[in-house]
């Protein structure tokens, strides 16, 4: 008989021979790492969006896989990542060159732009005839000679401003910086905190929007097609996507995803409010900050409990369900009642009660003795989502069939699923009966994915 330590290596030397795919079908999940900006990935009133991130959404649900997201800014970072192992895919906007052929494989483009000079136009610019502000910026690539150019380090930009400078035969003044992004870079610029950087014209033209000031007239390269990358060699995801991708740029999906991002000039709303979240600044919600109050009650991460809440109401003190539930806890009347609110009480005093019930909920589980912190709050999402008496239902459903009474992921969820099915809540051990327990598979699933998203973006105080 094969010892335990003989049974686990040989499953990991199993999962090590398998190809790209098939290790994330196996995983159950595919693991990108991507950049945060205003195009490609941020949260706007509680919910994560971005280019990227909806393309990657759609290639996980076309690969029959979750996505999880890693956040990384440092494209140096990324490769390593990538080489290591600790991603599958990175999906930004990079730029094939020879050189990163040599590291990585492309996925087929996803987009295609040219890069472009980003300056400011001069404090006076629009008192300024068309001729006259022509002649204050830089339109020629020749003029471009001894100025301090301001790019990423790592990006195809940097490269694109050497190559230039063999090409104009001067130098041009580069400063690679690796602590900015390139919105960052390019808001530096707007600010008259730097002359100039350089960027892929789609992403400037959108800045261009929340930035009057600036302009990105000015191409500094050829068209260049803008890709994903994968670890090199193995050629069953490169295949996998590719095919996929050809596809989906036919259909009209892409191009509502492409134009909501880069041609819509309404997203210049998202930017400006309150509720678009970068990791310097921002809000979830107008309650933000009773948010963070009440949940030190329960001694939850704050943004764990915004995710919630959206996940009940939109952040919506006066949504109501066809069920009763209202307000944006969605407290059933009874419960709101036991937590001393109604339907008119203050955003506040609907947030408390809210975090009362799950203090009371805590309770339960401590009492049933399950002591991991991490199990104990799907057990309690899945409560406040169902009710108390459907999760113990299916904790002695899941005990009676041999699984975990204590763990949530394949082992009570799956009896929560089950509670819909009369061979199960027919069952002897079941005191609650019928529970259409797809809601609150996914409901448990939804905050925490979401509250990944959060962590990645939304400092933690």
């Amino acid at each position: 008989m094969l010892s335990f330590n003989t049974c686990k290596e040989k499953e990991k030397e199993s999962f090590v021979n398998l190809s790209s795919i098939e290790k994330i079908q196996k995983r159950g999940t595919l693991i990108a790492v991507m950049d945060f900006n205003s195009t490609n990935y941020f949260i706007y009133r509680g919910e994560p969006m971005g280019y990227q991130y909806e393309l990657l959404q759609l290639l996980a649900k076309h690969l029959d896989v979750k996505l999880e997201v890693k956040l990384e800014n440092d494209i140096d970072e990324n490769f390593r990542m990538l080489k290591e192992d600790e991603c599958d895919i990175i999906a930004i906007n990079l730029t094939i060159t020879k050189e990163r052929s040599k590291l990585i494989d492309f996925t087929y483009p996803h987009s295609q732009t040219h890069q472009v000079l980003v300056q400011r136009k001069p404090e006076n610019w629009k008192k300024l005839t068309k001729q006259e502000l022509e002649r204050s910026l830089l339109r020629n690539q020749l003029d471009i000679a001894g100025k301090v150019v301001y790019v990423q380090k790592g990006t195809s930009y940097a490269q694109r401003m050497k190559n230039l400078s063999d090409e104009i035969g001067d130098s041009i003044n580069l400063i690679e910086k690796a602590d900015k992004e390139v919105e960052e870079l390019i808001e530096l610029v707007a600010r008259g905190e730097i002359e100039y950087t350089v960027a892929d014209e789609n992403v400037a033209l959108v800045n261009q929007i929340y930035y009057p000031v600036l302009d990105v007239k000015t191409a500094v390269s050829f068209p260049q097609n803008l890709a994903w990358g994968l670890k090199k060699g193995d050629e069953s995801l490169k295949t996998e996507i590719d095919n996929w991708l050809k596809d989906f740029k036919k259909s009209a999906g892409y191009n509502i995803i492409y134009n909501k991002y880069f041609k819509n000039p309404r997203s210049v709303r998202i930017v400006e409010s309150d509720y678009y979240y970068s990791t310097s600044s921002g809000k979830v919600s107008k309650y933000d900050d009773y948010i963070k109050k009440h949940s030190e009650d329960i001694n939850w991460d704050w943004r764990l409990l915004a995710s919630l809440i959206y996940q009940e109401s939109r952040f919506k003190p006066n949504a109501k369900s066809w069920a009763g539930a209202y307000g944006l806890m969605q407290l059933m009347p009874t419960t709101a009642r036991r937590f001393g609110v109604s339907k008119n009480s203050s955003a506040e005093k609907q947030i408390k009660a809210g975090v009362d019930f799950i203090k009371w909920l805590d309770k339960r589980f401590e009492v049933r003795e399950i002591t991991d912190e991490d199990e104990k709050i799907k057990f309690i999402l899945a409560s406040y989502n169902v009710g108390l008496g459907h999760i113990l239902d299916a904790r002695r459903l899941a005990e009676k069939n041999g699984k975990d009474p204590d763990i949530w992921e394949n082992n009570v969820d799956d009896y929560i699923l089950k509670k819909s099915n009369p061979k199960y809540y027919k069952d002897p051990v079941v005191k609650y009966g019928y529970c259409r327990g797809s809601e609150t598979y996914n409901y448990v699933y939804q905050i925490l994915d979401r509250y990944e998203h959060y962590k990645n973006i939304i400092p933690e105080t």
